[in-house]
């Protein structure tokens, strides 16, 4: 948001106020790259020291932000006072936990989110350990996939019936559930987490159905709920995170919000993504916003996970399909030449993801992003050429 005002020209004073000590940096790589080892810290920065300079943005690390008070246009922070003619809250998600009174804040029991969560876990990635991952949404998965990489006898527990229930189709959680297990993971679904067990740290993790998995580390990935205390504590109107109007607008006139921490008007109802994407998209336009642009936000969502050596990209939301083509699912068709779940509600392409198919992706999104579809029974007939379904 900060790169975009002055892109257009905004010549005012902008700071931006942060809690961790670490400049912003990129939150992807964290679960992927990163706690792999293959990108270092320098490369995880979104912008070079000078930038800040450059640009004539003060940037305020290490600082939490401790109220908000809209009727003086002043934050208060640990370091004091900061006055704003307009403010924005690119506040974020934090991680859910497990209540304590199970065992959640046992030492060796991780969660997956800041460069201090992953400083923090990285040392206890020693080959031969055991690791139990709570959760099988992406961050779980995509953990796993690099403790096992690296040698840990690896487990992931999901409670509901299937792995990444909330945000894949059946199709595609059956080819990622194969490819886990095939590198040596084992997956049990259907089966919840009633206590984390140990004493100088975790040791094990009790489930629902009465078995015990002793383990050395345990990561949790259970979701994450959008970072409103702020915005509650001034006031400013909440559903499912920070309402905003079209534009990005809160219920205070003079404060904005984007991002995971923020839901938006679309299609008739209120949506809040917690994605890479919709939070660079959505800030350049509430930027443009500030600015005056008077447009608003549609949002155009867009997704992806690396796990092992396969990339899943994912384009819309099959939220409201009621049927699925499944293309390239032959045996090993998903390592070797990929393969691609097609949601339809009706005749209108609501959703594409596409492993190891970055062809499938591609015009999926081109025909998603203008708002076309593609001919159901052209999809289905493996025959047909992905680029054809562009005509």
């Amino acid at each position: 948001m900060a790169a975009k005002l002055r892109a257009l020209g905004h010549q005012d004073e902008i700071v931006v106020i942060g809690n961790e000590p670490a400049a912003p940096y990129q939150r992807p790589p964290l679960s992927k790259a990163y706690l792999l080892g293959e990108m270092p810290l320098d490369r995880l920065m979104l912008r070079g020291t000078e930038w800040w300079a450059d640009n004539r943005i003060t940037l305020r690390t290490g600082c939490p932000v401790t109220a908000i008070d809209p009727a003086a246009h002043v934050v208060e922070t640990e370091g004091g006072l900061q006055s704003y003619d307009v403010l924005a809250l690119c506040l974020g998600a934090a991680p859910r936990r497990l209540p304590s009174a199970i065992g959640g804040d046992l030492p060796g029991v991780h969660v997956v989110r800041s460069l201090a969560d992953i400083d923090g876990l990285i040392p206890s990635l020693g080959p031969g350990r055991r690791l139990v991952v709570i959760g099988g949404g992406y961050i779980g998965l995509e953990a796993a996939a690099v403790a096992r990489k690296l040698g840990l006898q690896v487990t992931v527990v999901e409670a509901g019936p299937r792995i990444l229930g909330r945000v894949a189709s059946q199709p595609m959680a059956g080819l990622i559930r194969n490819l886990h297990i095939s590198r040596g993971v084992e997956v049990i679904e259907g089966v919840g987490v009633t206590a984390l067990e140990g004493e100088a740290s975790v040791a094990a993790v009790r489930l629902s159905d009465g078995r015990s998995l002793p383990c050395d580390l345990v990561i949790c990935g259970i979701g994450v709920l959008p970072e409103t205390a702020l915005a509650a504590g001034a006031g400013l109107a909440l559903d499912n995170g920070i309402a905003v109007d079209a534009l990005g607008r809160t219920s205070e006139p003079a404060i904005w919000a984007a991002g995971d921490c923020a839901s938006f008007p679309q299609n008739g109802g209120r949506m809040r993504l917690e994605s890479v994407g919709n939070a660079i998209d959505m800030a350049e336009a509430v930027a443009a916003n500030i600015m005056g642009a008077g447009a608003d936000y549609i949002a155009k969502p867009w997704f992806w996970s690396d796990q092992f050596d396969a990339k899943l990209q994912i384009t819309g939301l099959a939220t409201g399909a009621d049927r699925e083509i499944l293309r390239g699912h032959e045996a090993g068709a998903a390592e070797a030449g990929g393969a691609s779940v097609w949601s339809f509600a009706g005749d209108r392409l609501l959703c594409v993801e596409a492993l190891n198919d970055p062809r499938a992706y591609m015009v999926g999104k081109r025909l998603i992003d203008a708002g076309r579809s593609a001919d159901p029974a052209a999809v289905a007939d493996p025959a047909t050429d992905i680029k054809s379904l562009m005509r």
